[in-house]
């Protein structure tokens, strides 16, 4: 089992910048990637980024590409998503996971996720 915990989001205006965080615990050995999922209300979880732990690979949605960065910490077990230049849109409860396997861009592909953290951008 791996537990996941986020951290950092918050309330900004448009314009601005947060950095959220993720501490993994439990069976972190077995860990191939991290993503960051968001879901707004009345909206389906949309993938957001990823990336693996061991190569460092990333991807990121289009809509977030060049705003956000994805970013690992292996000696602490932790992930981060740096959120620049955030826009009213980005608004959504933000969620890390965990795939032991591959992850990717579809939430099915990720086994253990955390509570969720609210980022909430107003204009």
């Amino acid at each position: 089992q791996v537990q996941l915990v986020e951290s950092g989001g918050g309330s900004v205006q448009a314009g601005g910048s947060l950095r959220l965080s993720c501490a993994a615990s439990g069976r972190t050995s077995s860990m191939y990637a991290m993503g960051w999922f968001r879901q707004a209300p009345g909206k389906d979880r949309e993938f957001v980024a990823f990336c693996t732990w061991g190569g460092g690979s990333t991807y990121y949605a289009d809509s977030v590409r060049g705003r956000f960065t994805i970013s690992r910490d292996n000696a602490k077990n932790t992930v981060y998503l740096q959120m620049n230049s955030l826009k009213p849109e980005d608004t959504a409860v933000y969620y890390c996971a965990s795939s032991n396997v591959y992850g990717g861009t579809a939430a099915h592909g990720y086994e253990y996720w955390g509570q969720g953290t609210q980022v909430t951008v107003s204009s």
